[in-house]
């Protein structure tokens, strides 16, 4: 089986889980964030070099604040556990969106775990938290004609030095693109480096994903024909 070298997941489905087993729908926040611990080991098991998920949006602020609150609360834990499963599981850990807009202890548990796990070299984890793919090309837009100005940058703009000043910088465009609970459509996620990822959509809620959704997954990828544009034996 071809192993994808980087999957992205969108995590939908948590409040439909938990109004299903008559629980807040704070309670599936928390079963998804559990989810996310197991497909990081299966994936990485299974040859995933890289995987992204998409936790927190900046669309999500317009939430109720009860529930924003809460997901801060459960992202807050989430670092702490996840600084020790990258540790025992060599993760090397990357938060990408605006970490700006984040409270200040959450900013430090970020760059905490960041350079806690920066030597690692088992998978590579993306965790998407107050991002928006058009937010983030605004804001490279912004650092370039900023680096522009300061004559650290020629004129001449191509896709390679854009990419470069993406959240995603020095991470490869995702192969495959996995969206839960049967939603059909991006939510302003990795715009830009989805452009030729390859699309599964499963009706599975994110808290019931597990190792055998994620290997159909991969299966159905590799029925696919990537070409990239061109055709067939080009």
């Amino acid at each position: 089986m071809n192993i994808p070298q980087h999957i992205a997941i969108i995590l939908d489905g948590n409040g439909r889980w938990a109004a299903k087993k008559g629980m807040p729908r704070n309670y599936g926040h928390t079963q998804g964030a559990k989810t996310v611990e197991r497909i990081c080991e299966d994936a990485y098991k299974l040859g995933v070099k890289y995987l992204t998920v998409y936790a927190f949006s900046t669309e999500n602020w317009n939430r109720p604040k009860s529930e924003v609150d809460a997901l801060m609360s459960l992202l807050r834990n989430y670092m702490k556990t996840c600084t020790k499963t990258a540790a025992k599981n060599n993760m090397k850990v990357r938060i990408i969106g605006d970490k700006t807009k984040l409270a200040s202890d959450l900013q430090k548990s970020i760059e905490k775990l960041e350079e806690s796990s920066k030597d690692n070299d088992g998978l590579n984890f993306q965790v998407a938290i107050n991002y928006g793919s058009r937010d983030e090309i605004l804001r490279a837009i912004k650092e370039m004609l900023k680096d522009k100005e300061e004559n650290k940058i020629m004129i001449d703009i191509d896709e390679e030095m854009f990419s470069a000043y993406l959240d995603t910088k020095d991470i490869p465009d995702p192969d495959l693109l996995i969206r839960t609970s049967g939603e059909l459509r991006l939510s302003n996620f990795l715009l830009w480096q989805l452009a030729y990822a390859e699309f599964y959509i499963t009706d599975v809620l994110w808290p019931d994903f597990n190792k055998e959704e994620l290997v159909k997954a991969i299966e159905q990828y590799n029925s696919r024909d990537r070409r990239y544009g061109g055709v067939k034996g080009e």
